[in-house]
Parts: structure tokens; C-alpha cells; sequence
């Protein structure tokens, strides 16, 4: 893969940002507010898949019906919740991250961000991480139509870099991410940094896993070959 034909597609919450555990706390306060228990251990595992995917596991652990309505009002008492942390200067970049963009763009190596989030909740990451979605491509839950482990979030970033996805780098940090790649046909990278672990990533179809982006920016080469 010569260096010209790659392109990075990053994951956002838990991949370039430290936000994966305040939206597990957010999803959490949204769900006993709507009277749904679930462990938050359980929560974290589905974290940055779709909403329907999310809706239909709430279902099958609980037993509780999640209708449009409900479904709605969670998404919004959980952008409530995760916007009031994210407000209170929680939500950082993981280390390297800057660093790790700011490569990418000074070797003229194309990358974007797709993101299951909605816009509601990412624009805090976004401010947090320095990118600003008029000069670099964002893709955000509110403009596919499904979202991960669905492929739909990088193929269109792909679209926007005017790239191919098949010699596309899938950067995430969780399974969802790394089923995503699969169906795109590209390549998935995993990171550490979400809370799963390296052999779930693997398994899920991670060629190569790193902790953070910093030790992803240390061993950048393995990933992208020299000019």
C-alpha cells in the first residue's frame, strides 16, 4: 500500500477522544431515569453501536418494550447527561491524539472522522480534539443511514476524502468499529483506549492493535509505508 493511496478513518469517542466512560454514566443516568435497569458494565459494552442495535439488546436483557418514543427520550436525556460532563471539562483528547492528526495532515495523508454519535453530543469532542468539521470531513450518526457494525459511517467518509474504502485505514476502539471495517472490505486498526481488550478487537478483525494513538503514532510505519 503506497503511503498516497491511504487514507485514516477514525472512530471518535474512546479512539481519539477520552469520552467512552462518560457516555457509559450519561446512557446509565438516561436509563434509570427512564425507569430501565441495566448494569453499567453491560452499557459499556454496547457502547458506539447503532441506536436500533442498542434498542433491540435493551429489550432483550430487560424485557422492557423500547418503543420510537422511549427510544428518543434516552437519546435525549443521554445527550443531556454527557453534555453536562463534557461541559465540566471531563472530555479530553487522549494522548497523542493531536499529535497523531497533525501527522497525518503534515505527510499529506488524507483522514476523517466518522462518529455513531450525533451531533449533539460529538461537537463537544470535536471542540475538544481542535477539529473543525468545515475543513476536515465529519461523519456523524445524523447524516447515514445506519451505523455501526454497519459500514455506512466510513464508507461515506471514504466518499468525502474522495478515496477508495478498500485501502482505507478503520482506526476504533471497540468491536463495533472493527465489524464496520470487515464489512467495508478495508482495514481496521485497534486501539486500546476504549476498554476492550486486545484479542475482542482481534477477533472482531483488528490487523493491528495499539494502546493509544500515541503508541499508534510511535509505530505509525506498520501501518503506512515510508515515500
Amino acid at each position: 500500500m503506497r503511503r498516497a493511496d491511504t487514507a485514516f478513518l477514525f472512530d471518535l469517542d474512546g479512539t481519539l477522544v477520552d469520552s467512552v466512560y462518560q457516555h457509559v454514566l450519561a446512557w446509565k443516568e438516561a436509563l434509570d431515569r427512564e425507569g430501565v435497569e441495566l448494569s453499567v458494565w453491560r452499557i459499556h459494552r454496547k457502547i458506539g453501536m447503532s441506536g436500533g442495535l442498542f434498542a433491540n439488546i435493551l429489550l432483550r436483557e430487560t424485557g422492557i418494550e423500547i418503543t420510537e418514543e422511549r427510544l428518543a427520550r434516552l437519546r435525549t436525556w443521554h445527550a443531556e447527561a454527557y453534555n453536562r460532563q463534557a461541559t465540566q471539562g471531563s472530555v479530553r483528547p487522549l494522548p497523542g491524539a493531536r499529535e497523531l492528526l497533525a501527522f497525518l495532515t503534515d505527510a499529506e495523508i488524507p483522514w476523517a472522522i466518522a462518529t455513531s454519535g450525533r451531533m449533539t453530543t460529538a461537537a463537544h469532542n470535536l471542540e475538544a480534539l481542535g477539529v473543525d468539521p468545515s475543513k476536515v470531513p465529519v461523519v456523524t450518526r445524523d447524516q447515514v443511514r445506519h451505523a455501526k457494525p454497519d459500514p455506512d459511517l466510513f464508507i461515506t467518509a471514504a466518499q468525502r476524502l474522495g478515496v477508495d474504502i478498500h485501502y482505507s485505514l478503520v482506526i476504533g476502539d471497540s468491536i463495533w468499529d472493527m465489524l464496520a471495517a470487515q464489512r467495508a472490505r478495508s482495514l481496521g486498526v485497534g486501539l486500546l483506549s476504549g476498554g476492550y481488550g486486545q484479542e475482542e478487537l482481534e477477533d472482531a478483525g483488528a490487523f493491528r492493535v495499539y494502546e493509544d494513538p500515541a503508541d499508534l503514532l510511535k509505530h505509525i510505519d506498520e501501518v503506512v509505508a515510508r515515500s
